[in-house]
């Protein structure tokens, strides 16, 4: 691609692609404006039928097999092939035109899940579920590191806080809908009518992604030239170089692992130390949610008075706080309060993140920051959410939750200490292209 386009963005990608924005353009709400609109309702879609298949297909395990080991097998193959394609994603996103991969994960996740209730048809073929879900699981991270790339090919770069707060709250929406309906359309018609129905949202998805105002670019290889290892590491090679991404970076580390298993620790909380039904449970989790759609209403107007690094530190700190206060609470109001905290907090921490990448990041280099950034800081995860659920069993939900949110609230406070509030603007363009730090961008 050419040095200061990537793949499948528009005239108006970067800073100096803002100016071919027409005024009427540049004044239109994003979720308004031609460009981010099909984006806005391919993400809801997409996100609507990854949330049937995650009941949809245990359930279709389960009534196959009737084994919850076999439910578990399928689910973890759906996670190691998200974390084995993270790796590469995005070098496949910065590489091929961004528009046609998007299209391409929708049609291949539509092939996938359509062929399920197909094959179906003919009696109970479990097997297919160890093909399906893998495959359409590295499709669906492909499609998601993809949709990060794009964003900011199609707003201005003041806009792209808000058009990712609206991307946030249409899949937190989806994700509070989706498996309630697949629930419903499981218990009355069958599991493979849900995934059936799934299948047709990668369709729709895919159809609406076509008006998308992209186009192909010719791809810039940079120094590294063609060498596999030297492009799969260009992305961490970025973040290293870069004065607010790498300690944001080793800051989220952190923060992800104590934060990864909370969902865990909360039901925990609630079944057995609050005696509460099933129901109960649902509802504190449904509950939650709307904490999600209240920070991705909030995030905007919260960057632009105070700036990135006080909103995406307080949001933390904050949300240690919230944690606590789940330790704390004796009745379920209050633990739904509580939860409603962590993951409003979380939603404005992950939308100011996510979009300052988009920001900093040059745009051929995008989609390999964003994989770089997200395996990076997802590494201790799963080790941090056996050590949460394990201090849960041996020390008491109450003891675990109060100790992990003042541990993520002293490890957000450090933030003060780091570049993130002593970077200039100037430091903010971050290396260049090749991953490189250029001398003036070093932090002292």
């Amino acid at each position: 691609m050419s040095s200061d386009r990537p793949l499948g963005y528009v005239d108006g990608d970067g800073p100096a692609g803002e100016a071919a924005l027409t005024a009427a353009e540049a004044s239109t709400p994003p979720a308004r404006r031609r460009g981010l609109w099909p984006l806005l309702v391919a993400q809801t879609l997409s996100a609507l039928g990854d949330s049937f298949s995650y009941v949809a297909i245990p359930l279709l395990v389960l009534h196959a097999t009737g084994s919850v080991a076999q439910m578990g097998v399928v689910t973890a193959l759906g996670g190691a092939a998200t974390l084995v394609t993270g790796v590469f994603a995005g070098v496949v996103v910065d590489r091929f035109d961004r528009r046609r991969l998007l299209v391409g994960c929708d049609l291949a996740r539509l092939l996938l899940y359509g062929s399920i209730p197909l094959v179906w048809l003919a009696g109970p073929r479990p097997w297919l579920l160890y093909l399906v879900l893998p495959l359409a699981s590295a499709f669906g991270m492909v499609f998601r590191v993809a949709h990060v790339t794009v964003v900011p090919g199609l707003v201005p770069a003041d806009q792209i806080t808000r058009a990712n707060s609206r991307l946030f709250a249409a899949s937190a929406t989806a994700y509070l809908v989706g498996p309630a309906l697949a629930g419903l359309l499981s218990g009355r018609f069958g599991p493979t009518t849900a995934i059936a129905v799934d299948a047709a949202t990668f369709a729709v998805s895919a159809a609406v992604l076509l008006l998308l105002r992209l186009r192909p670019v010719t791809a810039a290889t940079g120094p590294e030239g063609d060498r596999p290892m030297d492009v799969l590491l260009a992305g961490a090679r970025f973040i290293a170089g870069h004065p607010i991404l790498r300690p944001m970076t080793v800051l989220l580390t952190v923060l992800s692992s104590l934060t990864f298993g909370l969902t865990d620790v909360v039901i925990y909380r609630l079944k057995h130390d609050l005696g509460q039904s099933d129901g109960t449970v649902g509802y504190v989790l449904a509950v939650g949610i709307v904490g999600t759609l209240l920070g991705s209403v909030a995030v905007t107007r919260l960057r632009r008075r105070y700036g990135f690094a006080p909103t995406w530190t307080g949001a933390w700190a904050l949300c240690g706080v919230a944690m606590a206060g789940i330790g704390l609470a004796g009745r379920v109001p209050v633990v739904a309060a509580a939860a409603t905290a962590v993951l409003g907090c979380s939603a404005v921490a992950g939308i100011a993140s996510m979009s300052l990448r988009q920001e900093v990041t040059p745009a051929p280099l995008l989609g390999r920051v964003t994989s770089a950034f997200w395996t990076l800081h997802s590494a201790l995860t799963p080790l941090g959410a056996a050590a949460l659920t394990a201090a849960a069993a041996g020390y008491g939900s109450a003891a675990t939750l109060i100790a992990a949110g003042a541990l993520c609230t002293a490890t957000a406070a450090t933030a003060l200490c780091t570049p993130l509030f002593r970077t200039s603007s100037a430091d903010e363009a971050g290396p260049d292209v090749t991953g490189r730090s250029p001398q003036a961008t070093s932090p002292s």
